[in-house]
């Protein structure tokens, strides 16, 4: 999110690059102990009136699960880049696998398919969100697992949002589309008018 972020400077945001430790804590404790001190923190700056949200990948889940247990009145637009909105096939499929649950973390385990998963369970969009799919792979054993297009890690169609506002595909990688030239103009695009 580096190249994201720069861009997003230049064009006159002020941007707060969020890490968490994902292979280390389920998605409950990453949002109250890593993303909710620093979206307080922001908030409290005198310039904030606005807060918007870009997120890559699990980014996405975090952000909807934050907004259904904290309530944010300074909520702007947010735009989720390759989101398993509705899980990934791949969890289901090989968290099994020690290497597969040492690589993804408590966090990624929580991204699976089911009813009852993590991404299944926070409910439709009740805010301005737009999501931006890819549909290149590189990793064939993966695409073999997961039915339909998909971006490598995430189908298109489980990267949907109930209520979402925009949608769009390009032809990138789950790994390197939050770098894209063309996903960061689609980004600040929805940013400052609200479609791509």
């Amino acid at each position: 999110m580096k190249r994201m972020q720069r861009q997003l400077m230049k064009e006159g945001f002020v941007v707060e690059n969020i890490d968490y430790p994902s292979t280390r804590h389920k998605i409950e404790v990453l949002v109250t102990s890593y993303v909710k001190p620093k979206v307080e923190a922001f908030k409290k700056r005198e310039f904030c009136r606005t807060l918007h949200f870009v997120t890559h990948s699990m980014g996405g889940i975090l952000v909807r699960y934050y907004l259904k247990h904290f309530n944010l009145p300074e909520l702007g637009r947010i735009v989720m880049i390759s989101p398993p909105n509705k899980g990934s096939e791949l969890v289901d499929k090989l968290s099994g696998f020690f290497i597969f649950r040492w690589v993804n973390g408590p966090a990624g385990r929580q991204l699976g398919t089911g009813a009852q998963s993590m991404p299944n369970s926070l409910g439709p969009a009740r805010y301005d969100v737009a999501i931006i799919a890819g549909n290149r792979s590189l990793n064939p054993f993966y695409s073999y697992l997961i039915p339909g297009k998909d971006d490598g890690k995430v189908a298109i169609d489980r990267a949907r949002l109930e209520g979402m506002k925009a949608f769009t595909i390009v032809p990138k990688s789950h790994t390197f589309i939050a770098g894209s030239r063309t996903v960061i103009n689609l980004v600040t695009g929805y940013l400052k008018d609200g479609r791509f």
